[in-house]
This record gives structure tokens, sequence and C-alpha cells, in this order.
């Protein structure tokens, strides 16, 4: 079994200081426990670089201020602590979790008396499988949640409580025996999976959901922008979840996922092929640091 995240070894940068791993605690009436104000972030550093560190602040900054807090610290201190934090944790190739939240001041609806807390952590979150076990492709279930309307939810922010059917969603599907679960919208169209964007493939056209009710994931940005310098034409439309029966491909991106192609959704099957895999070369490669040469 893994070792229990409050009790791992190594520094938590907490509100503007380092903290030992086991001593960044908050208290059990936090507002953000019992009322989900709390936003956060995933960002994976490669060869001691963030990827897209930058964007990364600027949408939990953002985050916070759709749920009406404005968190204490510049976009420049963050990313210092950011960085900070690999060096102090010795680590190269990592996952890293900014959090803020509304303290523990008062426990009531109202939030707007609580202190507004930072804090980042990062750990070795190796990706999910190696290239060659990603091309066999993981099998999705369709989940029985759907994603709500952005007149209900405040959809841009990726605030911890919108993920709530996200857990109940994976955990049903891996207890069915599938990897994830795909969702739909509250109308009925394809919407994401419970933590990454999906797309499909048909020849050279990609496809992928129209995020208006979900969030634009950063690294969904980025495989738009890769897939468009590799000439694919991207499309992004509603789907109908009966249009999957003319994709050839489809993969699921995000921070954890990074590129992850899929073999089944339901009852569709999928053949990862040319696309997926120049995807997943095409991303590696951006992730990569490039290397200074020597003068």
């Amino acid at each position: 079994m893994a070792l229990p995240m409050d009790q791992r070894e190594g520094w938590i940068w907490f509100d503007g200081e380092l903290k030992p791993w086991k001593d960044a605690k908050i208290h059990v009436l936090t507002h953000g426990l019992h009322y989900a104000s709390c936003v956060f972030e995933g960002q994976r550093a490669y060869g001691g670089e963030v990827f897209k560190l930058r964007e990364h602040t600027d949408r939990l900054i953002n985050s916070g201020k759709t749920l009406d807090f404005t968190i204490p610290y510049t976009p420049d201190e963050i990313d210092a602590a950011c960085r900070l934090v690999l060096e102090k944790n010795n680590l190269v190739d990592a996952y890293m979790r900014p959090v803020a939240w509304r303290g523990s001041e008062e426990l009531s609806v109202p939030g707007r008396n609580n202190k507004v807390h930072l804090a980042i952590a990062s750990w070795v979150w190796p990706s999910y499988f190696s290239v060659e076990e990603k091309l066999k492709g993981i099998r999705l279930e369709w989940s029985k949640w759907k994603r709500p309307s952005p007149e209900t939810i405040p959809c841009k922010a990726k605030a911890a409580g919108l993920y709530m059917i996200c857990t109940l969603s994976k955990d049903a599907a891996m207890a069915n025996g599938y990897a994830d679960a795909l969702m739909l919208d509250y109308r009925g169209y394809v919407a994401e999976a419970t933590g990454a964007n999906v797309f499909f493939v048909k020849g050279d056209e990609i496809h992928t959901p129209d995020p208006d009710c979900f969030l634009n994931g950063i690294t969904r940005q980025t495989v738009i922008g890769l897939a468009k310098a590799q000439g694919y034409k991207v499309i992004e439309r509603h789907i109908m979840p009966e249009e999957l029966a003319n994709f050839d491909e489809c993969f699921l991106t995000g921070t954890a996922a990074e590129i992850t192609p899929v073999s089944v959704v339901g009852e569709y099957n999928f053949k990862p092929g040319r696309t997926c895999e120049a995807m997943l070369n095409a991303y590696n490669a951006a992730v990569t640091p490039k290397k200074v040469a020597a003068e």
C-alpha cells in the first residue's frame, strides 16, 4: 500500500514558509472543508521545470476570484514558491499541487471573514502508463452523473466542490472494471472524463467537446496547439454520444493523465493508432525542457 499522504517526508510551502510535510495541518472546522471554498491546481515538473507554470498560477488566482476570494500572493510569489518546493524536496520530475482555501475564523455559509490560505506540495507521481501501455488504450464507462449547467456552478474555476461527482463516477467505474468514466453534460452532450478532457479522431480531423460547461484544461489547450501545428484540423463542438460510432481513435488529456489513448467508451470501441502516437510524441517533446547548448 502506498504511504498515506499525511505521513510522507519532505517540505510543503504553507502561507509563506516551508513546513515539514507532517506539520502542514489545518483545523477540522475549516470553511474550505465544510463549504468547499477551495481551489487548486494540478501541474507537472519535467526536468526541474514546471510546465506552463504561469498559466497554472493565473488560473489558480482566477479560480479564487470566481469563488469571491483573493489569494494573498502575487503571481511571481506563487511561481517562486513552486520552484522553491521542487528545490527543497530535491525533485526533478514531479507532480505539484497548489491549493488555496478559506480558513477557520468563522463556520457558516458566508465566508468573507475567513482568512485565505495557500499551500503548495509536490511529490513523485509518474505517468500512468508507458507509451507502449498507453497505446493499448484504457477502458471507460458512461457516468450516471452529468456536468451541470454553468448557471448552477462556477464551471470555469478549478474548484474542489466540482469534483464530488468525479470521485463518485471514477469510483463506480473502477468497481466495474473500468479505468475511468466519461461524463455527459446537462444537455446530453459528451463532456469530459473525471479529471481529463476528451478528444476523438476521424482521419485528419480531431473533434473535442466545446468546454462551455466544464474546465478548458491547460493540457487540452496545449494539445490543440500541437495538433494544429502537425496539420490536423481541430473542431471544437457539441458531440452527441451516438456520434462515437463514427470515430476511429480517442484519447484523454490532463496534467495527471498527460495524453492517454482510449480503447473503449461504454458500447463503443476504438483502436489507438497513428494520431494517438503522434500526439503522445508531440506532447512528450513539448514538455521536455530544451537543453541550452554549451558555449
